[in-house]
């Protein structure tokens, strides 16, 4: 099996389009060799804990330019088959709390299902994935603990752990997101075409089989 380490942030849309193209091709090879794990990237650290209004964080970063920001966006979700409701997103959340559920998650093996779950939530139902209690709910629709992970929620649990994993991925070069580290030492970034994963899969099984 080859590690297939994700770099990734669930409000990120090209993190979103990226999973979608990635998902089409193991879907269509199901005896991949990837063993999946997600590792926290957060698109704004900078952000006050509460988030703030999407419209003015488009504004802000973006100026004059934050209408034209979802066009490409939107081509790109259509043409990867996911569905995104940009109408019913009214905050830019904090996502420390959401990397914290994903650490746990991967903890439990549940971290792609999670990830799949706080990028629907946020993309296609508009919900906050910076409020606990989402995320308490996401995690007990996932299979977890919901009550142990209301607990941790409210500390400062492993808060040290995300910033020190977030730290090493930028020391490693990482800069933006999605970034796939492919068996420990080729890195690919940017949301991928579904058939250049296919290739890779297919040339990785490939080699496996020679060995």
């Amino acid at each position: 099996m080859i590690p297939l380490d994700i770099f990734a942030d669930p409000v990120c849309p090209w993190c979103y389009i990226g999973k979608a193209r990635l998902d089409r091709a193991l879907e269509a090879r199901p005896g991949h060799p990837f063993v999946i794990a997600w590792h926290p990237f957060e698109l704004n650290p900078t952000l006050p804990a509460g988030g703030m209004a999407r419209d003015a964080y488009l504004t802000a970063k973006f100026g004059v330019e934050a209408a034209k920001y979802h066009i490409p966006v939107l081509e790109a979700a259509k043409d990867a088959g996911v569905t995104m409701d940009l109408a019913a997103i009214t905050r830019m959340p904090n996502t420390r709390d959401a990397h914290r559920l994903l650490h746990w998650a991967g903890i439990e093996g549940r971290q792609t299902p999670v990830m799949s779950a706080l990028m629907r939530a946020y993309w296609r139902e508009g919900r906050d994935i910076g409020d606990p209690a989402v995320l308490t709910e996401i995690a007990v629709q996932m299979g977890m603990e919901g009550e142990m992970v209301a607990r941790l929620l409210a500390t400062d649990a492993d808060l040290d752990t995300i910033a020190a994993r977030e730290a090493h991925a930028r020391e490693r070069g990482i800069d933006a997101v999605p970034a796939f580290v492919i068996g420990n030492s080729h890195l690919v970034t940017g949301a991928q075409p579904t058939s250049l994963w296919l290739q890779v899969i297919d040339e990785l099984s490939g080699q496996q089989g020679a060995d």
